[in-house]
């Protein structure tokens, strides 16, 4: 998908100066529809219309009333549901989401750009978005709704959230499992540093509460590809150890092992029947966008 004059914001570089994530949400999602036009996903609904104009013989009861007295004009409601999805986005704060190898954002500024942009989108769509974001405890716990105000709120919060020390991802995916009593689309955007059993065990937890769930897995480039040639300090952000490493030395058994990394949490979420989305850091997010909708418009 290219990107249309106008909509230079879109590059990775330039969303980690821009500071308004309100801009960032509106200004991704356009250029994401704008490109949708010259997509393949034709059958995708770009419009977000709740109504489409009266045709006779519609079943009246289906009328959209407040718009007749608005408008004078006949309107049917597109969605027969009496609710909209509802949404809770949940957002990893741990230190580790604190890591960012320039040019590129950190994980925690481009994770903050996507939920950002995913509650704008689903917003436009009508429908109702939460966010609860977190480390070793809840730090905002934000309630679903629907309205313009909410969203300026919640970009507001969203906006000052700064990372953690440690992680406490298991516990706290449990703690969410079992409060959303209402079925409901959960969205986790973490870097799920954490022991892949209790990842495996917590999102069988939404699972078996019948939630549906979509992980987006924010990685920096850098901890994917392993890039480094001179030796070089690590600094653990959770607990602050340093270890100087010659990249020669370990590139090999890391490499194995991030893909082992990789590999595990895709089969965990297939276990469960969950979307899994890899988000490299480096990757623009509209790009994002188009390979989430044109998997989930497969399945």
């Amino acid at each position: 998908m290219s990107h249309e004059r106008g909509y230079r914001l879109l590059d990775p570089a330039t969303l980690g100066r821009v500071k308004n994530l309100s801009l960032v949400a509106r200004s991704v999602v356009e250029g994401f529809i704008t490109g949708l036009h010259r997509s393949p996903y034709k059958g995708f609904s770009i419009e977000f219309a709740e109504h489409r104009k009266y045709n006779t013989g519609d079943n009246l009861r289906q009328l959209d009333w407040r718009a007749l007295g608005r408008t004078d004009r006949l309107y049917i409601k597109q969605y027969e549901e009496e609710t909209n999805l509802q949404a809770q986005i949940l957002l990893d704060l741990s230190g580790s989401m604190s890591y960012g190898r320039p040019p590129t954002m950190t994980k925690l500024e481009y994770a903050s750009r996507l939920t950002a942009v995913l509650a704008y989108f689903m917003m436009r769509q009508q429908d109702v978005v939460g966010l609860t974001a977190f480390d070793t405890e809840i730090r905002l716990d934000m309630p679903p709704r629907g309205s313009p105000r909410h969203f300026d709120e919640m970009m507001k919060l969203l906006e000052a959230v700064r990372p953690g020390r440690g992680t406490n991802l298991g516990p706290i995916l449990h703690r969410l499992a079992e409060r959303f009593k209402r079925r409901c689309l959960v969205v986790l955007i973490s870097d799920l540093y954490e022991d892949s059993e209790a990842v495996d065990r917590a999102l069988h937890h939404f699972r078996a509460n019948r939630h549906e769930v979509i992980v987006f897995h924010v990685l920096d480039r850098a901890e994917i590809v392993f890039p480094f040639r001179e030796p070089t300090e690590f600094v653990d952000p959770e607990t602050g150890e340093r270890l100087l490493v010659d990249p020669a030395y370990v590139r090999d058994d890391y490499c194995r092992r991030i893909e082992e990394f990789l590999d595990r949490n895709r089969r965990i979420c297939a276990d469960c029947r969950f979307d899994y989305f890899l988000a490299d850091t480096s990757q623009p997010l509209d790009h994002l966008l188009a390979h989430c909708l044109e998997k989930r418009m497969k399945s």
